[in-house]
């Protein structure tokens, strides 16, 4: 579906209903990202981003939330740049920052059903989008591809990226009965670029 239009949600999430009669776990994985310098000279892209990335969340979750069984589970898909700001990211920063406060609030309004919301904050993931965005900042600093991804996982403790079935599997957990008490939470899977 497309999240960005919210009959089109509509349609998607009655579709789903229809065969599965319910959603236990809502995993809003959509996003998209690109460099939005303030002083670009369009403002397309730039809200673009937002309106994916955190209007169209918010789309789904009003969808779908009135059909997520007491105990049931959200999961936003974050990022560090939630928790951190990068020049020339401004409306991916923004949209992601929103998404930790949409859960955090959210996963409050929810908590009397025992639903519980939280907000993965993925590093650098060995992605096509990641790749891609490494290929716009290298281009927008003048270095090569290889210098930038050198120099970004400088800042990373452990040194790498992170794999996309880490995040799966940290998905797979928050949505498993280990995973009942943990909610408002924003957590990061970045190989310690961040300690917040």
């Amino acid at each position: 579906m497309d999240i960005r239009d919210p009959k089109n949600v509509e349609t998607g999430v009655r579709r789903i209903l229809d065969r599965f009669g319910k959603a236990d776990i809502v995993v809003n994985n959509a996003g998209i990202s690109g460099v939005t310098p303030v002083d670009a000279s369009t403002t397309l892209p730039w809200l673009d981003i937002i309106q994916t990335n955190l209007v169209g969340t918010y789309y789904v979750i009003r969808a779908t939330v009135p059909h997520i069984p007491n105990g049931g589970r959200i999961i936003m898909m974050s990022s560090v740049l939630g928790k951190f700001g990068v020049p020339g990211y401004t409306a991916y920063c923004a949209a992601k920052t929103g998404l930790i406060g949409f859960s955090r609030a959210l996963a409050l309004e929810l908590a009397p059903r025992k639903i519980t919301v939280n907000a993965l904050c993925p590093g650098w993931v060995d992605t096509a989008m990641a790749r891609s965005g490494m290929r716009d900042i290298a281009a927008a600093q003048g270095i090569s591809v290889e210098e930038f991804k050198r120099q970004a996982l400088s800042r990373v403790p452990l040194g790498e990226m992170v794999k996309p079935e880490e995040v799966a599997n940290l998905v797979v957990f928050l949505a498993s009965d280990a995973g009942k008490n943990i909610t408002a939470q924003a957590i990061s899977i970045c190989g310690g670029s961040t300690q917040a």
